[in-house]
């Protein structure tokens, strides 16, 4: 499966293997809160890669074209621009702070020379244009070359402005700014295949919006009861279909999907498809709900699939079976045994993103220790692998992980008590056409890439 094609994505066996690529960030020990990496996308293309953090910042790596003189320079991605997308700001009737940092990032597909992004906070998505200036008009007839204006009794002649080149600017400008529209934290921004509208949830609601139109949304699901203390669940995130734009799903914190046809209803408080798992008694504990509850739901490229993500696994889910999922997929297992204590420092409650690769055929997510893991649903192999400094050198292939869960630990082996948990990846990319992964750790955004590359 490289990208696209066919073949294994794992290491081992006849597969290739996972090599480091770069790495992005600062090296210090102390990372400030506002460097910490929140979000990380890809573009249609491949060729941009966006980054938001918690100091509310959106970072643009652009992949370098094809030196000869150097060969592996292909899949080099550098900073094409840095601008700050959202300001902390105050909620004077509700006195609440209202945080600065990046909660998603969304590109739109590319209609001409400029690309368009859409980034949000808790409160307000804002749409971007990202366009390169490389020329400026010289010659105004009212306007000195510093730029001041000229008294218009003096001008004798009229001269026609010329452009002239210049060094190569990134201008990053806000075009929209979809405000007012929230009550609750966002949580996901999708835009939909009609590249017209995109939806924006909340924990109790999903609001449409048109990409032209910013002084309204209409509202397409409402979970909030008239009872505050009847609240069962909440909404954790949503996203479109991506080749009918009628479709769209919404998870849960109960751990349910539902999918939704806006051609029905303008409210689509009645859904179409109801995903649940049937859940096992026996396994029953206090941990369950929390557990279960979803924290990524995203469409396969086909749109035949779709995959959610819990704490402890993932699963994939035919659209046309809604009884159970069609794929199970456990993450990190042997933390079933430590929820006590993963309940008692909060990190139970970490939202872990995943994501597919080009052609669906295998599908990525992160966990502890800045572990992240792949799975190949062709072969049913799974691999665990780090994202270290300490394996940064140039085309360095990745040692597959294991975790000791008890009894003797081999030499290569990492003892489940020795995980630290306050290294966690929870943002990953995966490059749509070709083996090119983006993982967030912390501060520090690392680039692997398959071998062949």
């Amino acid at each position: 499966m490289a990208g696209a094609g066919g073949g294994g994505c794992l290491a081992g066996g006849n597969d290739f293997q996972w090599c480091f690529s770069q790495v992005k960030g600062a090296v210090d020990e102390d990372v400030a809160e506002a460097d910490i990496i929140s979000a990380v996308e890809f573009n249609c293309s491949g060729d941009l890669l966006a980054t938001g953090d918690k100091g509310g910042r959106v970072v643009i790596f652009q992949r370098e074209q094809e030196n000869k003189g150097r060969p592996h320079s292909r899949g080099e991605y550098n900073v094409y621009s840095t601008f700050q997308s959202h300001e902390p700001e105050f909620d004077y009737l509700k006195s609440l702070e209202i945080e600065e940092k990046i909660n998603k990032i969304r590109w739109l597909p590319q209609q001409n020379a400029a690309h368009f992004l859409l980034s949000t906070n808790d409160k307000t998505i804002k749409l971007w244009k990202i366009s390169e200036r490389d020329r400026r008009a010289e010659g105004y007839n009212l306007k000195d070359e510093d730029g001041r204006l000229r008294d218009p009794f003096r001008v004798t002649a009229l001269r026609v402005p010329i452009l002239k080149p210049m060094d190569l600017m990134v201008e990053a400008s806000p075009r929209r700014i979809f405000a007012n529209a929230h009550t609750y934290h966002v949580n996901s921004i999708s835009v939909n295949s009609d590249h017209e509208t995109y939806l924006s949830a909340d924990d109790l609601r999903v609001n449409l919006w048109h990409l032209e139109i910013t002084d309204r949304s209409f509202n397409i699901v409402d979970i909030k009861p008239a009872n505050m203390e009847e609240l069962t669940e909440v909404i954790t995130a949503a996203e479109f279909h991506p080749h009918q734009c009628n479709v769209f799903v919404y998870s849960s914190s109960k751990g349910t999907i539902r999918l939704c046809d806006m051609r029905s209803s303008a409210l689509c408080d009645r859904h179409s498809k109801f995903f649940e798992e049937p859940e096992d008694p026996s396994s029953r504990s206090f941990f369950s709900e929390i557990i279960s509850s979803i924290s990524d739901v995203k469409f396969s490229h086909s749109g035949r699939y779709m995959m959610t993500r819990d704490y402890l696994s993932v699963k994939v889910w035919d659209l046309n079976m809604e009884g159970r999922p069609v794929e199970t997929h456990q993450v990190h297992e042997y933390l079933r045994s430590k929820l006590c204590s993963l309940y008692e420092n909060d990190c139970i409650f970490d939202k872990f993103e995943c994501c597919w690769n080009g052609s669906d055929s295998a599908i990525m997510t992160g966990s502890y220790n800045n572990f992240f893991r792949m799975f190949d649903r062709n072969t049913r192999r799974d691999v665990t692998l780090e994202a270290s400094r300490e394996n940064s050198k140039p085309r360095a292939s990745l040692k597959p992980r294991k975790v000791c869960t008890g009894g003797k630990r081999k030499k290569d082996e990492i003892s489940v008590d020795s995980l630290d948990f306050n290294k966690k990846i929870l943002h990953t990319a995966w490059h749509p056409t070709e083996n090119i992964v983006a993982v967030a750790a912390t501060n520090n955004l690392y680039i692997f890439q398959d071998k062949v590359n």
